[in-house]
Order: structure tokens, then C-alpha cells, then sequence
């Protein structure tokens, strides 16, 4: 099983250059470590840049954090923006090398897909990696990299159920779109599912994001005990059903434990989930 027809939306053709950002670039790219601090007219001089233009792109740059002006003599060097930036992409890729034995395990365990979803943005989640179950009838994740409303399907629920408040709050305020007929779309019922993740420890969904695919979600910490991604279990309705979730839920939070230690964090130390192994 695929998401292939599921997701109407055209590919768009590539976009062309932008010059703006090219120049943004390129600014970025005249600080090395042999270069920490530059003025304009340094900045101007390394890129060609006339000195207004450089100006106004440096002023820019600051405004995002990407550029912090250094005291004194009007300097600058690059900004916390990119550090925040670094983090992300340096965290996106020691949890996929961290997780993919993890991953395998998983799979060989419950013998259907094991995929890994990460936050993108504040109201998206996406697929970043999969290993595919061996039997010929599989789910088989098709749409890897793309932005998924965050509260559809069970790995979207189980990042969901743990960010903070007030992101909760917006994305409940709605509109909540319908993937398939049994998206929850009502922001009671979505509250009342996303506590319940709480309680359990993981979330569940019956065809909520794909027709005829059933999957089951846990999440993953990071050192600083934030919510950075879930791993799923899913696979066909014709083979799956909620009480063979159920009994995978012991697996999946096995495997989530494992990789949230491997990432620094001691939630599941501290919170073992009351779940009922066997439905």
C-alpha cells in the first residue's frame, strides 16, 4: 500500500534562481573561520557587491539573526539564527544513522513497515526514512520528504500530543483538513485523542491519513526531553488490525526508548505508559 493517489497536489517544476537569495548566500559565505568578523565594505569587496546593496542584505540577515552586529566598529559576525539552523539539520542526521538499526529491528519484529517522521514547520510533519515490511503486500511510504498536516494519521498524533501549548492550541483552532473519512477533524475529539496518547504512550490510527492502512506511532526525545520525531508500524487493514497494533505497541516503545537514550534523553525512564499489550 502507497500514497500514491492520495496526495492530488502537482509537483511543481523547480523554481528559478532567486537573486536575492543568492546574494544572501553569498554574503553568509564570506565568513570563514579565518574570517569571524567583517564590515560592509569587507563584505562588499568579497562578494562585488556595491556597498548599499551589501548594506541592505547584511541589514536583513541581522533581522533574522542569521548576522549579529559585533562592538565595537560596526562589525559583524554570523548569528544565532544559523546556530538554531545547524542544530536542526545536525539533529535530523544523528537521528537518522541512530535509528536506522533501530529501525531494522523493529521491522523484523512486527514484519510490516517501520517509518520515521519528523516535525517540519510548526503544523507539519514529514517522512524522512522507511524500512519496508518483506511481504509482497506492503505499505510502502511514497511520498517521503513531503509536508503531512500534522494532525493526520498516528505518527503525526504522537509528535502532536507532545508540543508545547500553545502550538497545540493554534493547530486545534483549526481548520482541520480530511485526508480520508475517518480524519478527526473535530478539535474536541482531536484533544480528547491527543491526551489519550498521553496516557498511553502511543497513538493509533485506523485509515485516518491513508485509506485501507492501519498504523500505530510512538514518539522520540532528544537530550532536552523535547519531542523530535515518532516511529510507526503500519501496514494493509486486509492484514492489520487494532488488536495486532496493540500487540506491536511493546515493540514500538521499546524501540522509541531505545532511540530517545541514544539521543540523550531519560523520558522513558522516567514515564513507563500503562498500555495493553495483547488489546
Amino acid at each position: 500500500m502507497s500514497e500514491k493517489g492520495t496526495n492530488n497536489r502537482k509537483r511543481s517544476t523547480p523554481p528559478s534562481r532567486i537573486q536575492s537569495l543568492d546574494r544572501a548566500v553569498a554574503v553568509l559565505n564570506t565568513f570563514t573561520p579565518e574570517r569571524v568578523q567583517l564590515g560592509v565594505t569587507e563584505i562588499a569587496r568579497l562578494t562585488g557587491l556595491s556597498r548599499g546593496t551589501a548594506h541592505r542584505i547584511v541589514a536583513n540577515l541581522e533581522s533574522h539573526q542569521l548576522l549579529q552586529r559585533v562592538q565595537p566598529g560596526n562589525r559583524y559576525a554570523l548569528g544565532p539564527g544559523l546556530l538554531r539552523l545547524a542544530h536542526s539539520a545536525r539533529v535530523r542526521i544523528n537521528l537518522q544513522e541512530c535509528a536506522g538499526p533501530i529501525m531494522t529491528r523493529l521491522r523484523d519484529e512486527t514484519n510490516e513497515t517501520v517509518g520515521l517522521h519528523v516535525v517540519d514547520g510548526r503544523f507539519f510533519r514529514v517522512v524522512i526514512d522507511q524500512v519496508e515490511s518483506r511481504h509482497s503486500i506492503r505499505r510502502t511510504y511514497t511520498n517521503l520528504g513531503e509536508p503531512i498536516p500534522i494532525h493526520q494519521g498516528a505518527p503525526g498524533k504522537a509528535i502532536l500530543a507532545h508540543l508545547p501549548g500553545d502550538v497545540q492550541q493554534k493547530i486545534l483552532s483549526g481548520p482541520l483538513e480530511a485526508a480520508t473519512d475517518n480524519t478527526i477533524v473535530d478539535p474536541e475529539l482531536l484533544k480528547r485523542e491527543l491526551e489519550s496518547v498521553l496516557d498511553k504512550g502511543f497513538a493509533i490510527s485506523l485509515a485516518e491519513r491513508v485509506p485501507e492502512v492501519f498504523t500505530i506511532a510512538v514518539p522520540v526525545f532528544d537530550y532536552r526531553e523535547s519531542v523530535v520525531a515518532s516511529l510507526s508500524v503500519t501496514g494493509p487493514s486486509s492484514r492489520v488490525n487494532k488488536k495486532l497494533l496493540l500487540e506491536f505497541a511493546p515493540h514500538a516503545l521499546k524501540a522509541a526508548k531505545d532511540l530517545s537514550l541514544m539521543l540523550g534523553s531519560t523520558e522513558y525512564e522516567n514515564h513507563s505508559p500503562d498500555y495493553p499489550p495483547h488489546g
